[in-house]
């Protein structure tokens, strides 16, 4: 999936969404960083067996993302 594709198919609930631009804004990801996030949230909720991406998928997702270095995590 690209672009609008990820818009249409993550059924992205209104927290979930105002969490992950706020989250990605902060730690200054691309939009190609937040499309693969979102991918990954969308499979997390497809394993939960729900329709709606939701809030605690995207934090989920979010976690599995390696971070630059900035925090100074590895």
């Amino acid at each position: 999936m690209h672009g609008r594709e990820i818009d249409t198919h993550v059924l992205l609930d209104d927290a979930a969404a105002k969490f992950l631009h706020l989250a990605a804004a902060r730690l200054g990801w691309s939009a190609r960083s937040t499309h693969r996030a979102l991918k990954v949230a969308r499979s997390i909720a497809d394993l939960a067996g729900t329709h709606r991406t939701q809030l605690a998928h995207v934090a989920e997702a979010m976690q599995y993302r390696r971070t630059n270095g900035a925090t100074g995590l590895p």
